[in-house]
């Protein structure tokens, strides 16, 4: 008898806002730019990825290259993405 097991996909537990927004800052908290990005493409996965294309103006291809922690995203790529997604990015002292 084998074992089916299924791939872990962390997007299927971002069901509030409020999850969404406390595994954004875990993730930027271990400062490490492709987990950060790779973070903002599980969000995008959570809430749609078809509406985050559509508000950035970026294609949904792009937006999975660009967010899978595999690729580099410009800066302005990421402020898109995190406008849209409505994060807001703050600074604070270390």
């Amino acid at each position: 008898m084998t074992e089916k097991f299924s791939r872990y996909d962390t997007a299927e537990f971002l069901k509030t806002e409020e999850d969404m927004m406390l595994y954004f800052d875990a993730c930027l908290e271990e400062e490490d730019p492709a987990l950060i990005a790779r973070a903002l493409g599980v969000i995008a996965r959570a809430k749609g990825m078809t509406e985050l294309a559509r508000n950035t103006g970026i294609s949904r291809e792009g937006l999975y290259k660009a967010l899978s922690g595999e690729g580099n995203p410009e800066f302005a790529t990421i402020m898109k993405v995190t406008k849209a997604l409505g994060i807001k990015l703050h600074a604070e002292a270390s």
